[in-house]
Formats: structure tokens, C-alpha cells, sequence
């Protein structure tokens, strides 16, 4: 080997090495939506050009119960369900219980694969850095990559990073929004129950304001691919500390339709 020993390489933990995240994947999201519209019969017609990551299901049960929400019947994933509604004369596509990086990116995959051009993820988190009492959101300028499907989309670094064009774009909007919204990093771990005071001491030292579960991926998805995407926390809890996950009305529903409604008008504002 030029360069590098295979005792050098070898000594690099599995999710570093054999990655080539520039190299196409063998797999697609194309190959699978096209099989799974045939085994299940399913048109193949777009998604809402606005689609949501909503990884609680908040915003899915509140829709949902209020009668707003609708299958979207040509939604061909195995793994999850699509509903749609309108807010504001728009029609949105949303997701559920999408927890977790590697799942989040799995469904954002797809969505984009079927025709999504603008997703924006809203996911519960922890507070790190007392900005203010929860519950409030944080748009997530980066986030700090302790998750592992982040370093098949990019090279190996600290951080993965949000589109400053697309954050430029929609921040004017977002102090339309009823509740607070910060802007700052995040911390996205695989590992919830593994938050250990050192950690979290740790992320605090670095500036990092929430953890979360997704958001890492989904930007160096994003980056990879060339995709917008968004991701926002909802600070809700302080891991559980005392009097947590209060989310406001409708478990933080209201709110955070409220926001992605803004984000969506601003975006498509930019993009005329």
C-alpha cells in the first residue's frame, strides 16, 4: 500500500475506513421506490414539494386528530408513512417517528428521490447551554457528528454544517413564528441514555447549545447530495431532570407547523 501501512489502516475504527464518500452507491433510493411501487402497485407521482421530518410525531398525531391529515397513496417506502395537508394554501408532506440519524436519512433519501425539493426536520432535544426556560427552538447552524451516518456521506470532521445560502434565505422569517428561535450548534448523538456528565460538560465547553438525534446526518446528506435541508431543535427538556418535556399546545405542534409554514414561504420566496 502507498502511503499508509495496513497496520495503520487497520488501526482506524470500521466507520472510518473503506468509506469513498465521493464513489456512487451501488444501492439507491431510486432502485428501491421503483420496486416497492411494483410490488405495491403505487402511482408513480410526486410528493408535496415541502416535505417535514417530524421525528416525535407531534405535528403527525395533532394533524392527524384534527382531521387535516391525509395519506399520500403514492408514498412507496416500506418503512414509514407519509401523510400530507395544507397550511396557508400549501400542501406539505410529512413524516413521523423518523428517530434517529441513520432513519432520518434513509426517509430524506427517498423523499428527495420523489420529487421533495425542501425538507425541514423538527426534533425534540435536550438543553445544553441554558439560552432560556424550554421549551424554544434553535435553528442548527452545524452540528457535532457523534453519530455514524454522517461519515459515509462526507469525510471524516468535527462537525457537519448547514447551508448558509439556504439559513440566509429564511432567517428574516423566523421571528414571525410565536416562539423564540435561537440559531447555534447542536450535539447529534446515537446514543441518548449515554449522555454522561462529561459529555455534556464537554459539548457545553464547545458552544453547543442542544443534543439531538438527527441533524448531523442529515446535513452531510445535504452537502453530499446538494439538497436543502433544514433542521431545527426543539428544546423541550433538560434530560429529564425535573418538570421536562413540556412542549406548549399540542405538544409543541402548533408551533412548530407555525415554523415550517415561515420557512417554507421564505424559501420559495428566495427561490423566484
Amino acid at each position: 500500500m502507498n502511503g499508509m501501512s495496513n497496520h495503520n489502516l487497520r488501526a482506524l475504527p470500521p466507520i472510518l475506513r473503506d468509506k469513498h464518500p465521493k464513489a456512487a452507491s451501488a444501492f439507491t433510493p431510486q432502485n428501491l421506490l421503483r420496486e416497492a411501487r411494483r410490488q405495491k402497485d403505487l402511482p408513480d407521482t410526486p410528493v408535496p414539494e415541502v416535505c417535514i421530518l417530524d421525528p416525535d410525531g407531534d405535528m403527525v398525531r395533532y394533524l392527524r386528530a384534527t382531521g387535516r391529515a391525509r395519506p399520500v397513496d403514492g408514498w412507496a417506502c416500506y418503512h414509514s408513512e407519509m401523510d400530507c395537508f395544507e397550511q396557508g394554501g400549501r400542501e406539505y408532506g410529512i413524516i413521523g417517528c423518523a428517530v434517529g440519524a441513520s432513519y432520518a436519512v434513509l426517509v430524506a433519501e427517498q423523499m428527495f428521490a420523489s420529487g421533495c425539493r425542501l425538507l425541514v426536520s423538527i426534533t425534540s432535544s435536550g438543553q445544553i447551554t441554558a439560552l432560556r426556560p424550554p421549551p424554544y427552538f434553535i435553528l442548527i447552524e452545524r452540528a457535532l457528528r457523534d453519530e455514524g451516518t454522517s461519515y459515509h456521506y462526507l469525510p471524516a470532521d468535527d462537525y457537519a454544517e448547514a447551508d448558509p445560502t439556504l439559513m440566509a434565505a429564511i432567517s428574516p422569517a423566523l421571528a414571525n413564528v410565536g416562539e423564540p428561535v435561537e440559531r447555534g450548534a447542536t450535539w447529534t448523538t446515537d446514543a441518548p441514555y449515554r449522555e454522561t456528565a462529561e459529555a455534556i460538560t464537554a459539548a457545553r465547553a464547545a458552544g453547543i447549545l442542544a443534543v439531538e438525534m438527527e441533524a448531523a446526518a442529515l446535513y452531510a446528506f445535504a452537502q453530499a447530495r446538494a439538497k436543502a435541508v433544514l433542521c431545527f431543535a426543539h428544546v423541550t427538556n433538560q434530560m429529564g431532570q425535573a418538570g421536562d418535556f413540556e412542549k406548549g399546545e399540542a405538544n409543541g405542534a402548533t408551533a412548530s407547523l407555525a415554523l415550517v409554514h415561515a420557512v417554507a414561504d421564505a424559501w420559495l420566496y428566495a427561490e423566484r
